[in-house]
């Protein structure tokens, strides 16, 4: 009976979570919905008064410049009839004319006003430093003297924007005697559209901006322009090229800015003006209704949480009854807790194991390598030990001498070796210096010696009669050599006439090169690899030329192998020659 109540009570539960669940999702997508729509309908709304409030105001705009235009248009007809400009232009006495200009510019609003003759000189002007400039070339001039109306011109400034001109030719007795110019001051339209949110641009009949609130804009066309106001950041590219969620019918950007664009022709000389209003005021006003609908369905989804937590409330007393179970649930989980306690200490106690088996490995490979490289110098001294006995019995103290001296030597090295091999495992610092190949070579074919002549190996030597140097170490180097003839000899245990070849060249870089008759290699890729070997067990550790090419390598060269195609292997060692420029280098660094 309490299994079936508690069953019960667990589906109840469920469908109450999962009608609650739905109810949520409902509202929410309720809510979604309606914000969608409101942002669409009120988005068209505002966006269409928007944009008759540009219209309104571009409307404004041109009738203001037409008013300026026309205003200035009747001017220069007017000047070109006064008699003083006559007089002076006929007499050449401009000491008046300035003035008599000056007295006309402040009541006309004029920008400038200026007086030529039929040379393009300027003879009188509002701007006396303009006087004795001449507009020969320019079409103000050039379009008036061919005309007998008043000719309107639009130049370009050096300094950017744009000059408006009126000018007409002064006649008199029907001949040209001057032109006097009237520069219309159309750059206060642009001051004053400067204090307006929208961008105003006002393009000539070939598409440039010849007034713009934007002085970036001036010269260019429309899409040249607006260009030029792309988003700088990457940021900015972002939200640009990210779709607005209220879908604002976007008709160009600005700055990064979605910007609605409105147009109306001006009925002069073909040209148009063009504003561009921002969406900010449309954006203003339909976000602060979706704020108020969004805090409505917060309010809702806030009561509707209350009751579902009385609710909540209620059942949290039929939970109780559920409080054995959990009781029993939580102490399998602090059982499992101990479990997993006792594994992670199994697993760093493994760790632990784990690291001192890695260091009993390196371990056991130093000590391979160092039975590899002490096997030769110890059959040396035990060859050269023999030697001693026949001397001795044969009363030679002298040559016995020599081969102790020689054992010595032997016993040096094996000392080097074993300080070589524990700085190649540690990766320690080397002390290099200038050294001869050659001589290498020749002391490495000396120690070898006892163990050439004991297997009757012909060695065929190929040296320069010059020394070969390179920066390094000569103990290490050596190292290589002997590595590289043992490895020779190995190779022709089975040939009926073993020899060796040692050739050392020098070009670009020094290349020694060790030729043996053997069988050649069989695998050339492992060949370097530590460990890996072809010879008997007991024979070699694999760690040779592993260890000769990490030599090698720190010096600066590279060791490779091949086999010759006369029989044999063939192995190669190239090394950086010193020269006058590396031995700058050297000495700077140290």
């Amino acid at each position: 009976m309490h299994n079936v109540l508690g069953n019960d009570l667990k589906i109840r539960r469920m469908l109450a979570v999962w009608w609650t669940r739905i109810l949520v999702i409902v509202l929410i997508l309720l809510g979604c919905v309606v914000v969608f729509t409101s942002n669409r309908l009120l988005t068209e709304r505002f966006t269409e008064r928007t944009r008759g409030a540009a219209d309104l105001r571009l409307a404004l705009y041109s009738a203001n410049l037409i008013s300026e235009l026309q205003r200035n248009s009747i001017v220069p007809q007017l000047l070109a009839r006064d008699p003083s400009l006559i007089g002076a232009l006929n007499s050449g006495d401009f000491a008046q004319s300035s003035a008599r200009l000056l007295s006309f510019v402040d009541e006309i609003g004029a920008a400038s006003l200026v007086l030529m003759d039929t040379d393009g000189r300027i003879v009188a002007a509002t701007n006396r430093e303009r006087l004795g400039e001449n507009m020969r070339n320019q079409l103000l001039l050039v379009d008036a003297l061919r005309s007998n109306i008043t000719v309107f011109t639009v130049d370009e400034r050096n300094e950017g924007g744009f000059s408006f001109t009126y000018s007409r030719r002064i006649d008199d007795s029907g001949l040209g005697v001057g032109v006097v110019a009237v520069e219309v001051d159309l750059a206060k339209l642009e001051r004053s559209w400067a204090g307006i949110s929208d961008a105003i641009m006002v393009l000539d009949s070939k598409g440039h901006a010849i007034l713009a609130t934007e002085p970036r804009w001036r010269g260019h066309l429309e899409v040249d322009a607006l260009a030029l106001l792309e988003p700088q950041t990457a940021i900015e590219r972002s939200l640009r090229g990210t779709p607005s969620w209220s879908a604002l019918p976007i008709d160009a950007y600005l700055r990064g800015d979605g910007v609605i664009r409105q147009e109306m022709r001006v009925p002069f000389q073909g040209w148009r003006i063009v504003s561009f209003t921002t969406f900010q005021s449309v954006r203003e006003r339909v976000n602060s209704i979706l704020a108020l609908e969004i805090m409505g369905f917060a309010i809702l989804l806030a009561g509707m949480f209350w009751m579902l937590s009385h609710r909540s409330n209620v059942a949290a007393r039929m939970f109780q009854m559920e409080s054995v179970e959990l009781r029993q649930l939580n102490q399998r989980l602090q059982r499992e807790i101990a479990e997993r306690i006792k594994a992670e200490k199994d697993l760093e106690v493994a760790e632990l194991t784990v690291a001192q088996t890695s260091k009993l490995a390196a371990l056991g490979e130093m000590s391979a390598a160092v039975s590899h490289e002490l096997n030769q110098p110890l059959a040396a001294m035990k060859t050269y030990l023999a030697g001693i006995r026949l001397l001795i019995a044969r009363e030679r103290p002298d040559e016995a001498v020599v081969a102790v001296q020689r054992i010595d030597s032997l016993i040096e090295r094996m000392a080097a070796i074993t300080k070589q091999l524990k700085s190649y495992a540690r990766k320690g610092k080397k002390s290099l210096e200038p050294v001869d190949i050659k001589d290498a070579v020749l002391s490495s074919l000396s120690m070898m010696e006892p163990q050439l002549r004991q297997r009757q190996v012909a060695i065929t030597r190929t040296l320069p009669d010059q020394p070969v140097i390179i920066y390094g170490d000569k103990m290490r180097l050596e190292q290589v050599i002997i590595n590289l003839l043992r490895n020779a000899l190995d190779a022709t245990k089975m040939s009926l006439e073993p020899s060796v070849e040692i050739l050392l060249v020098q070009g670009d870089v020094a290349r020694l090169s060790v030729r043996d008759n053997g069988s050649g290699i069989e695998n050339l890729e492992e060949l370097f690899e530590p460990f890996y070997t072809t010879k008997q067990a007991g024979d070699g550790t694999g760690l040779g030329l592993a260890i000769s090419s990490g030599i090698v390598n720190d010096l600066g060269g590279r060791l490779t192998a091949r086999n010759s195609v006369k029989g044999g292997a063939v192995f190669e060692v190239e090394l950086p020659i010193l020269d006058s420029d590396t031995d700058q280098n050297i000495e700077a660094v140290e």
